[in-house]
Formats: C-alpha cells, sequence, structure tokens
C-alpha cells in the first residue's frame, strides 16, 4: 500500500471510529436526558389540559401513552448509560490517534510503522465498542458527527456529500410523514367540500 492508499486508510477508519464514538454518546445523551423531556412535556399537557378542554381527547392522550411506553424502554438501559459515555470517550480518544497518525503520514513518516499503528487503532476500537445502542442513535450521530466533531482531514479523502449527512432511514421517514400531511390534508379537503356540496344542496 503506497501513501495516497494508506491516507485513505487512515480516513475511512477515522470516519468509523468517529461516528462509533459520536453514536455512543447519541446513546448516553438520548438516555440521560429524554426521560426528562418526556417528564416535562406530559406534566406540561395535563396542566394545559385543565384549561383547554381538547387536550384531554384521545389523541393528546394516546400520544402521552405513547411517549410512557417510550421512557420504559429507554429505561432498560439506564443501568449501563455509563458505559456508553466510558466507550464513546475511549474512541473519541482513538479518533484522535488516528488523526494524529494522519497528519504524520501525511509529512512522510514510515509507512510500515503506520500501518502498525493503524491495526492497532482499528483493534482498540473493535475492543471498545459496544454492539447494542438505543433506538435513533444513529440519527443523533449522524447530527453529532457531522455538526460538531471536527472532520476536515476525514472529508480531504471521504468528500462527504449531503446524502452521506443525512440517513436513508431518516429521508424515508421524511417521505412518509410528508405524504402522510399531503393525504391527510387531501382528506380534510375533499371532506369539507364534499359538506359544503350536499349543504348547497
Amino acid at each position: 500500500m503506497d501513501r495516497d492508499g494508506l491516507l485513505k486508510s487512515i480516513a475511512e477508519t477515522g470516519y468509523n471510529v468517529g461516528f462509533g464514538a459520536k453514536k455512543h454518546f447519541a446513546t448516553y445523551d438520548i438516555v440521560e436526558k429524554a426521560p426528562g423531556w418526556i417528564g416535562f412535556i406530559s406534566t406540561a399537557v395535563g396542566i394545559f389540559a385543565l384549561v383547554f378542554d381538547a387536550l384531554s381527547t384521545k389523541v393528546p392522550s394516546a400520544t402521552l401513552t405513547v411517549m410512557g411506553v417510550c421512557a420504559l424502554y429507554i429505561s432498560f438501559y439506564d443501568g449501563k448509560k455509563n458505559l456508553y459515555d466510558e466507550a464513546g470517550v475511549k474512541i473519541t480518544r482513538l479518533f484522535n490517534d488516528l488523526r494524529d497518525l494522519y497528519r504524520s503520514v501525511q509529512s512522510g513518516t514510515d509507512l510500515d510503522v503506520a500501518r502498525g499503528e493503524l491495526k492497532a487503532i482499528e483493534g482498540g476500537y473493535y475492543q471498545s465498542c459496544i454492539s447494542k445502542q438505543i433506538l435513533f442513535s444513529d440519527w443523533y450521530a449522524h447530527y453529532k458527527f457531522f455538526a460538531q466533531h471536527q472532520i476536515e482531514w476525514v472529508n480531504e479523502q471521504k468528500k462527504f456529500k449531503w446524502t452521506d449527512k443525512v440517513p436513508v432511514s431518516f429521508r424515508i421517514f421524511l417521505l412518509l410523514v410528508t405524504v402522510g400531511l399531503i393525504a391527510a390534508a387531501v382528506y380534510l379537503w375533499r371532506g369539507d367540500a364534499i359538506t359544503n356540496w350536499l349543504c348547497r344542496s
């Protein structure tokens, strides 16, 4: 493997390691913060339901019930949340080591030594990873990696596009939501149109 090939390999590993670190932090953040937000929203809706009758109907009640189930699901990770934080810190250090290795290869370091360091870092990454991650951590990790991480050196090789930055599953989700909203609007409009036509008749 020549210098350019090694730089590309380091950048590819850097993407995997950096994204992996952010995915662990995403799981930790969701487990740490989401129950508080769910509790706050549920309490706020309950208080406003005393004033606005619309919030006492079936849809808001069902929504709050679903949020309660989500909080129960999140609680399964609570006992291990610190493990995700610790793993994220370890993997971030490996990401920084890869950045330094990338720069040293650019500066002309011995390629055989650099390859050995790359293999060692990859091994440390695989040992530090936790395979089970919470739902939606992948979406959140994309945001954390591309918006909060210093990834310019990875981008030198990967040349990220917007399709890399927005998960396919999130794009499909947005498409389904858009289609659902359009269908609901058409259904309501047609219902109103039919009602008005019947009233005129």
